[in-house]
C-alpha cells in the first residue's frame, strides 16, 4: 500500500508575490494539500483572479512598505506558513545601481522579509508551530554579473532567517530559504530573449531544462509540512544541478 503524501489540512498559510510564477505555484499547491490560503500582490486584479482560481483569500498589498505588510498580515488572520516572495530588481552591472535602486531592492526584497517574519512570529511562537520560508534565488551562492542588487539582497534574506532560526526553533518554529535556479517564469523570458539564448541556458543545465513553477513550489510546500519539521536555517536549492 503506498503512502499517502503529506497534508497542510488545517494550517493556515499567507504568500505574497503570488499573483503569477513560483508564489502562484506553490499558493495552488498548498491549496491542493489542504491549507487555507491568502495571496497578496500589488495588483488587484491580477491577485483577484488568481486567488479565486485556486480557491484562496487575497488581497492587494505592496509588501515593500511596512502599511502593506501589516495590511497583508492582517487580512490573512492567523498565518502557521509564511512564503515571503518578491519579485527580482532590475538587471544592471554592479558599477551601474544607483542609490535609489539599492534602497528600493532593500525595501522590496529584504525588509519584507524582515517584517513579515516579525509580524507573524509571535503568533506562531504561541502556538508552538510555523515555518517561515522565503523565495530566493541561485545566484545567493553564484551571483550573476546583471544581478548585483538581488544578489546582494537575497543572501541578506537567508543569512537572516538562518539566524532567525538558531532563536526560534525551541518554539516549533523552522526558518529556511528555497533558492530556484533557472526557472520559466515571466522573469526568466525578461532576462534572457531569444530561442538560441535559452536553448544554450537550457543546455548548461544538468537536467537540460528549464525548471517548472510547479517543481519550486513543491519545495516551498514540503518545507511548510509536518514531515520537514527537523529542517530549518537551510537553503534549498532548486535548480536541476547547475550550482554543481
Amino acid at each position: 500500500m503506498s503512502k499517502a503524501p503529506f497534508r497542510l489540512d488545517g494550517r493556515r498559510a499567507l504568500i505574497t508575490g503570488a499573483s503569477k510564477g513560483i508564489g502562484f505555484a506553490a499558493a495552488q499547491l498548498m491549496r491542493e494539500l489542504g491549507a487555507e490560503v491568502t495571496i497578496a500582490a500589488r495588483t488587484g486584479a491580477e491577485v483577484q483572479a488568481a486567488a479565486e482560481s485556486i480557491g484562496a483569500a487575497w488581497f492587494a498589498a505592496d509588501v515593500s512598505t511596512s502599511e502593506g505588510v501589516q495590511a497583508a498580515l492582517d487580512a490573512a488572520g492567523q498565518v502557521d506558513i509564511l512564503v515571503s516572495n518578491a519579485g527580482g530588481p532590475p538587471p544592471s552591472l554592479p558599477s551601474e545601481v544607483t542609490e535609489a535602486a539599492w534602497e528600493q531592492g532593500y525595501q522590496t526584497n529584504f525588509l519584507s522579509t524582515v517584517r513579515l517574519a516579525g509580524g507573524a512570529l509571535p503568533g506562531m511562537r504561541e502556538r508552538g508551530w510555523g515555518r517561515i520560508i522565503a523565495v530566493t534565488s541561485m545566484t545567493v551562492g553564484h551571483p550573476a554579473i546583471n544581478l548585483p542588487v538581488s544578489n546582494a539582497l537575497r543572501a541578506a534574506v537567508t543569512n537572516h532567517l538562518r539566524t532567525l532560526s538558531l532563536e526560534v526553533g525551541a518554539d516549533g518554529v523552522t526558518c529556511n530559504t528555497v533558492a530556484p535556479g533557472y526557472t520559466a517564469t515571466q522573469r526568466l523570458k525578461d532576462l534572457h530573449s531569444g530561442p538560441r539564448q535559452a536553448a544554450a541556458l537550457a543546455g548548461s543545465i544538468p537536467l537540460k531544462r528549464f525548471g517548472e513553477p510547479r517543481e519550486v513550489g513543491a519545495a516551498i510546500a514540503f518545507l511548510a509540512s509536518d514531515e520537514a519539521a527537523y529542517i530549518t536555517g537551510q537553503e534549498l536549492l532548486v535548480d536541476g544541478g547547475y550550482s554543481i
